[in-house]
């Protein structure tokens, strides 16, 4: 597969901040601990569901005192639509009371100690970040990483490796490029018949419209 040149990748880049420079995670959330959650519940579930499992999520333990101190079956059967639901929990409780112990009740807005929470990795870190202080980092879900793959901004095999890359060759903006290209992604540029010749308005640079996942 070819890779983008230099020229391509700024055309890429000024594409997608032209069609996304306003673009926001699509989680519904009012603050960063709930934020917190819904990206945490986010991971191999989609923003729709997560979305229909907050309201009554947060409205049960609206702070991370009530989630802390909340039964687990309880917190289970809130969120027991979404996948991993019984690890999600306990690590809900978990992340709750180290918020509690550790930063008096406050998420801290810090990838080092954001990954210090139960069931935050970087990724989730810097989800969280590049929505709520709009931190200049990349994240790479599954929408980015074939997006990625198939302009030829990547060839890694890893999101971790992949977001790398994309560091180094997009270098600023990068919190709305993010978004971009998760919402390019889930809309557009499909794992499935993607939308090439109707809504693509990157088919210049395509390089393959095969569907490539992290391993």
């Amino acid at each position: 597969m070819k890779k983008a040149t230099k020229k391509e990748i700024e055309s890429i880049k000024n594409s997608l901040l032209e069609r996304y420079s306003d673009a926001v995670t699509e989680l519904n959330y009012t603050n960063a601990y709930e934020l917190l959650i819904a990206v945490a519940l986010s991971a191999q579930c989609t923003d729709k569901r997560v979305n229909v499992i907050t309201p009554a999520l947060f409205k049960a333990y609206p702070t991370p005192y009530d989630l802390a101190k909340a039964d687990l079956e309880e917190v289970k059967r809130l969120i027991q639509t979404c996948s991993f639901f019984n690890n999600k929990a306990i690590n809900l409780i978990a992340m709750a009371n180290r918020v509690i112990e550790v930063y008096g009740g406050e998420i801290p807005l810090d990838e080092k100690e954001l990954v210090t929470l139960a069931g935050v990795g970087q990724k989730t870190a810097h989800v969280i970040l590049i929505e709520y202080t709009q931190a200049n980092l990349m994240a790479v879900d599954t929408h980015v990483f074939r997006v990625s793959h198939r302009l030829g901004l990547s060839d890694d095999v890893s999101a971790t490796s992949t977001e790398e890359t994309l560091v180094k060759k997009f270098k600023t903006n990068l919190h709305q490029l993010h978004q971009g290209l998760v919402l390019f992604g889930r809309y557009i540029c499909t794992a499935k018949n993607p939308k090439c010749e109707t809504e693509c308005f990157l088919r210049d640079f395509c390089k393959s419209t095969d569907s490539f996942k992290p391993r």
